[in-house]
């Protein structure tokens, strides 16, 4: 019996040693990963035509180098000329076959979530599979009328612990709104399958 007991408490220092260290180790190892792939855009570009690049090289100038090149065309893309400039690129990729695929599908992406056009700013339960079973969801498209459905929305709905998620068209009516929890707090909980804590702020749909 005293084995056991040891052993129990054993395991749940364990467990209590994971449960801190894991979400620790988890997120560095993420932002490291993230920092590293950014950090060796730079050098790999230089190195086959620039072989004397790598002795000026230091640890951390490609993500300098790059978060200055992201702002500096933030900056200038406001100017006519480059605006333009950047509307007739745009262009051109969107009509060239094969790659207007990737370009159009990353563009509309990355504006989903950060751009002009962001989609996941309104938060909704929706009763996909059952009448009163709800789940959280993010209405993308307020009519689904190219589709030929009449009276239905486009609701994309994240999975738990994971960055894959259905997308759906679902009648209105059985789409709810969701006034007192931000997008942001409404994402993080259902991506947790439902164990995070909803933070008390102004959520964004109550500014719209």
């Amino acid at each position: 019996m005293a084995t056991r007991n040891w052993l129990k408490k054993l395991l749940q220092i364990f467990l209590q040693g994971l449960i801190i260290l894991a979400p620790i180790v988890i997120t560095i190892w993420a932002v490291t990963s993230l920092f590293n792939f950014v950090d060796r855009i730079l050098p790999d570009l230089f190195e086959d035509t620039i072989p004397q690049f790598s002795r000026y090289y230091l640890p951390g100038m490609g993500f300098i180098v790059a978060l200055l090149l992201i702002f500096v065309v933030g900056y200038i893309s406001s100017s006519f000329v480059v605006g333009k400039l950047v509307e007739l690129f745009d262009s051109i990729l969107e009509k060239t076959p094969g790659i207007k695929i990737i370009y159009s599908t990353l563009k509309d992406f990355f504006e989903a979530f950060a751009g002009n056009k962001r989609k996941f700013d309104q938060s909704v339960l929706v009763a996909v599979n059952a009448e009163n079973v709800w789940q959280i969801g993010f209405i993308t498209q307020q009519n689904a009328r190219e589709f030929g459905l009449n009276g239905f929305v486009a609701v994309y709905i994240p999975q738990s612990y994971a960055f894959a998620g259905h997308l759906y068209f679902v009648e209105r009516q059985r789409v709810k709104l969701l006034t007192d929890i931000s997008s942001a707090d409404a994402m993080k909980f259902a991506i947790s399958g439902g164990v995070t804590n909803i933070d008390e702020e102004v959520p964004d749909n109550a500014l719209k």
